[in-house]
């Protein structure tokens, strides 16, 4: 993908209409242009060049999108770090990727400058918002660059991301993508839905994940005004789907539990919305039916992707209600239902997700042995578990590690949350396998209750057992005030199986 080229042609197509707003602040599609070749023009004087690593350690904000761009019009790699990491594991990552440069927004337990000092490949720092001694300020130094660029040569195989993320698996994982991997996401949206010029898209997941970087790309693609959020925040959420008559969004399962939860909801106007998303992780359809009460003219979408494979990879069709699965397969995706013995199981049978197909990512970054673990001759092995129906919609059971096998039968781990879903009092889920002398193992929930519930364990329970085989209904219920959540707003689940 020619991000450059697209950027010129953008600005010419569309000039000063605003290209994002953040905050008070709006950038036109003019402005965005001439700003990213400044910076980029910058980070070349810098020494980055194709192939430097560049790390960037930002929450949500207008210089996140412009060090993304400025980096790939110079054909440089760029290593998005979750601004929630804390400084061993920012160093971990530095390290690992062999990080160049760093462009952060510094806080006071994260010491900036001794972590370049211990670092041998990090040669420079780019503060955001801040006067750290020894690094430069963002604002100054494209103030007065020069935004005629030099073209640089990109091919499609040329590495542009290493994307970390630590999944549900532990340790954190570099996804080396490709320039060409940028075309999956925008071939997918052009496949599925009806995006327009008139549209207006709302984004608060955080662009050092996939889902975040992706949605932002796309707007810039199809000329698309985008509201940035520099963190989800659901009662904030709802006044910009008022205030800008937003049109569409997509957002994970616990940001639309977060946002049911306000009891201000009704007097937010939110009759703009011609669809909107869930993503990245399988979901609740009782979750969407509750919400789309309140935009009964919205179109509800599932949609579903990995890192590895330049999400989205399946995704509810227009002319389709069948939210209960995740959609179907892209055009330049083929995804197979595997057994143990890598055949292809028949339609209704539950088997492994391998995706093959050229969105599939090139490799773990120097980490050969995991690669061959999950890339082999029939595709990549995604861990997932799922099944396809008559019709080619697909279903995601859960994941291997989902699984809890209570007395010789099997209890996928979503299937009873989607069951304790449907009780109207109960905000939150996350269901884990726990051991049992007995059984081998028994279910857990957590679960987190509605304000003013007066639900009681056992009532839970109880109502489980109305939606549920016995074996399948929790041994054990724990009620909670929150549940822990990783930057995306995914219930971290390590956390709860580590106790």
């Amino acid at each position: 993908m020619e991000i450059r080229k697209i950027l010129q042609n953008k600005s010419v197509e569309f000039g000063d209409k605003p290209a994002i707003i953040f905050k008070e602040q709006k950038v036109t599609f003019s402005e965005l242009n001439s700003n990213v070749l400044k910076f980029a023009n910058v980070l070349k004087v810098k020494g980055v060049s194709k192939g430097v690593k560049v790390a960037i350690y930002l929450p949500n904000c207008i210089e996140y999108v412009y060090s993304y761009l400025a980096c790939f019009c110079i054909g440089a790699v760029v290593v998005p770090l979750d601004y929630m990491l804390k400084t061993d594991e920012l160093v971990s990552c530095l390290d690992h990727s062999e990080a160049k440069v760093l462009i952060a927004r510094p806080k006071p337990v994260i010491d900036l400058n001794a972590i370049k000092n211990d670092l041998s490949s990090l040669e420079e720092i780019i503060l955001c918002c801040s006067d750290i001694e020894g690094t430069d300020q963002f604002c100054a130094i494209i103030a007065n660059a020069s935004n005629e660029l030099e073209e640089a040569v990109i091919s499609d195989d040329d590495p542009c991301l290493i994307m970390y993320t630590s999944g549900t698996t532990g340790k954190p994982k570099g996804i080396l993508l490709t320039y060409k991997h940028l075309e999956g996401s925008p071939a997918a949206m052009d496949h599925f839905v009806d995006l327009n010029e008139s549209d207006i898209k709302l984004a608060a997941i955080p662009l050092s994940h996939i889902g975040g970087f992706i949605y932002v790309q796309n707007c810039i693609l199809f000329g698309i005004t985008v509201i940035l959020m520099d963190r989800f925040n659901p009662f904030e959420f709802l006044g910009l789907i008022d205030r800008y008559k937003v049109t569409c969004f997509h957002i994970v399962p616990q940001m639309y539990n977060a946002i049911l939860t306000l009891k201000e909801i009704e007097r937010f106007d939110l009759s703009s919305l011609r669809w909107v998303v869930v993503f990245g992780a399988p979901s609740s359809p009782e979750i969407m039916e509750r919400f789309h009460k309140y935009c009964p003219n919205a179109k509800l979408l599932n949609g579903w992707g990995m890192t590895e494979t330049c999400p989205p990879n399946t995704v509810t069709p227009m002319d389709s209600d069948n939210i209960a699965s995740i959609g179907k397969p892209a055009p330049h995706c083929t995804i197979k239902i595997l057994d143990d013995e890598g055949n292809v199981v028949p339609n209704g049978e539950v088997g492994e997700l391998v995706i093959s197909g050229w969105i599939v990512m090139k490799e773990y970054y120097k980490d050969p042995e995991l690669t061959k673990s999950v890339l082999r001759s029939e595709g990549l092995h995604t861990g997932d578990l799922g099944r396809f129906d008559e019709n080619g919609y697909l279903y995601i059971v859960g994941r291997k590690k989902e699984m809890i096998k209570v007395g010789g039968q099997i209890v996928f781990e979503p299937e009873v949350e989607s069951a304790l879903y449907k009780h109207d009092e109960v905000a939150e889920v996350a269901v884990i396998g726990m051991s049992d002398a007995m059984k081998g193992e028994v279910v857990k929930a957590f679960v987190v209750l509605r304000e003013n519930s007066s639900l009681k364990a056992e009532d839970i329970r109880y109502f489980a057992r109305q939606h549920l085989a016995n074996f399948k209904v929790p041994q054990v219920v724990e009620l909670r005030e929150e549940l822990p959540k990783n930057r995306a707003g995914k219930i971290d689940k390590e956390s709860l199986r580590k106790g």
